[in-house]
């Protein structure tokens, strides 16, 4: 079979007895809180158009925003695909901010702008993970990124489970925001003489360009000096050091995750059962410090859990459902063709940037 170039929608086989074979092609977009990536890829999995822009979280940025947001991205996708919105066979979107049923028609009006007739599905970006990271497309899913979040899926993905997503306000962590927030404490502690002396402190001195931990104390109860979500990794450094103040304070971070896990479980009755736990995030990065604890407060309700690191894009989660809604079926082949051709994807657009 020959084909003039990857992105054509038609291919025509040699020989006598020729038929035209229609190329199907699919979009997931993967909205969140600081950028959109849309991604086009074809039913065999090949990657071929890639965008970005900014933030696609109507917490943040309103509906308008999310609606501008994703038409950018996906025009900029279209384009280095040479395809046409018309097109596409089905699309999936992972968005942040997507928390509650109620939410759905809303998000949909906005997304009405990119003028798909195709079907489109939506889900919590936190699902992402587990359509891409889960070989069956069930299980668990935790985020651990700037914020944190866990949601889950029964076998037959009919019922769901879920914590709020809503951070430190309802008690759930940690992502990077809400272990910052506790190593502050955790600072504020040595400076009232509450808690012992940590090497976290001279880490957040430098962190925020403070003069001593007087004026940290004071610059940060003023808002002139901001120790968040960004300084995560010095917690990690501080305690692959050995400092125990550190190190309690990552494997607090790690029963945490491990404790928003299980209240999944617990709702979806998977104690007995072996499934996947999809692990999302930056905050994974860090190794065994966090995920050991995490591990073992997992193990102590479901000894049979399966923890899986996903590093691809999770965007690559929002094209298998753009192909689920189209009622085609993702084989395990198409979803290792699209991981290798989405690095590669990426590989390429990086290189021809610098």
């Amino acid at each position: 079979m020959t084909c003039s170039k990857p992105t054509a929608s038609t291919c025509r086989s040699s020989g006598s007895n020729s038929r035209i074979f229609m190329t199907q092609y699919f979009v997931g977009g993967d909205l969140g809180g600081t950028k959109t990536h849309v991604l086009i890829a074809d039913e065999h999995g090949r990657a071929i158009g890639f965008g970005e822009s900014g933030p696609g979280n109507h917490e943040n940025v309103g509906y308008d925003g999310l609606s501008q947001s994703v038409k950018a991205a996906i025009n900029e996708a279209l384009a280095s695909a040479g395809i046409s919105a018309a097109q596409v066979a089905g699309a999936g979107f992972g968005i942040g901010g997507f928390d509650w049923p109620f939410e759905r028609e809303s998000h949909l009006r906005a997304l009405s702008v990119l003028g798909l007739s195709a079907p489109i599905d939506i889900v919590n970006d936190a699902t992402l993970g587990l359509l891409a990271g889960s070989e069956e497309s069930w299980g668990v899913a935790v985020v651990s990124g700037t914020g944190c979040n866990c949601r889950g899926w029964d076998k037959g993905r009919q019922r769901e489970g879920r914590v709020t997503g809503y951070g430190v306000r309802m008690g759930e962590g940690a992502g990077a925001t809400e272990l910052m927030f506790r190593a502050t404490q955790l600072v504020a502690y040595e400076w009232i003489k509450r808690g012992p002396a940590t090497a976290l402190t001279p880490a957040l001195i430098e962190f925020a360009g403070a003069k001593n931990l007087d004026d940290l104390m004071e610059g940060l109860s003023v808002g002139r000096y901001d120790v968040d979500a960004p300084a995560a990794p010095l917690v990690f450094r501080v305690a692959g050091a050995g400092d125990k103040v550190a190190l309690d304070l990552v494997h607090w971070a790690g029963v945490e995750l491990g404790e928003m896990a299980k209240a999944v479980i617990r709702q979806l009755g998977f104690e007995s059962l072996a499934f996947d736990v999809v692990l999302i995030g930056s905050m994974f990065r860090n190794g065994d410090l966090l995920i050991r604890p995490m591990r073992e407060t997992i193990f102590e309700l479901a000894p049979r859990a399966r923890l899986v690191r996903f590093e691809a894009p999770p965007v690559i989660g929002a094209l298998l459902l753009g192909m689920e809604v189209a009622n085609m079926n993702p084989t395990h082949q198409v979803r290792q063709a699209l991981v290798a051709s989405v690095s590669a994807h990426r590989q390429l657009l990086a290189e021809l940037e610098n």
